[in-house]
């Protein structure tokens, strides 16, 4: 068995059982097969888990890259509701994703995304903040909304709607971004802008 093919059940165990509940030893029984073989692919249960984050986020990996004729707003926006709509697919997403950094190919993603703000006008820092926000916002909205649904109903009343909660608090957070963006700002990045730009791996999706 192939270790994408472990990782697919390795998720399919992950909506059934949740995330609490994954564990080698699990897995094993799922595939009928002896613990310690796992080991050939995966040297403990975080490898696995690491594995598993990154082949749950396969969706909005492969969301296309803005084009320069993007409106950044639009694009934030697009984007932003692609991280959220990935981690929703998952039972326990926002947990198994939380902590994660990107890194390769991801992390050349999240550069470009970033030059692409910088762009459209935007200051490198402002840019690199409001990716990074909006990655620890959408993961925090998506970890609430995922506990919510499996908490008591006593009290319908008190449930929120987690959809306009997650718009409104984007509107707020592109919103503020704007206010970085002056209106008589070159839109091409320049090689010292490039150069400031600092933790790139820590940078959101």
């Amino acid at each position: 068995m192939s270790r994408d093919e472990i990782v697919e059940h390795a998720l399919d165990l992950l909506d059934e059982v949740g995330l609490d509940h994954v564990s080698t030893r699990a897995l094993a029984l799922r595939l009928d097969v002896k613990q310690p073989s796992l080991y050939w692919h995966f040297k403990n249960k975080d490898a696995l888990l690491v594995a598993m984050a990154t082949a749950a986020m396969a969706p909005h990996a492969n969301l296309a890259l803005p084009s320069p004729l993007d409106d950044w707003r639009t694009w934030f926006t697009r984007n932003t509701e692609s991280f959220r709509r990935t981690l929703l697919m998952r039972r326990d997403g926002a947990r198994l994703h939380a902590g994660s950094r990107p890194a390769g190919t991801a992390l050349d993603r999240t550069t470009a995304k970033i030059d692409f703000l910088v762009s459209a006008g935007l200051p490198r820092r402002p840019a690199e903040m409001a990716m990074l926000a909006a990655s620890r916002f959408t993961v925090g909205s998506v970890l609430e909304q995922q506990a919510d649904q499996h908490a008591p109903t006593d009290h319908p009343e008190l449930r929120i709607d987690h959809d306009e909660a997650f718009r409104s608090g984007l509107t707020l957070m592109i919103q503020g971004l704007a206010e970085h963006q002056p209106t008589n700002r070159s839109h091409h990045p320049t090689a010292r802008s490039r150069r400031n730009s600092q933790e790139p791996s820590r940078h959101g999706r």
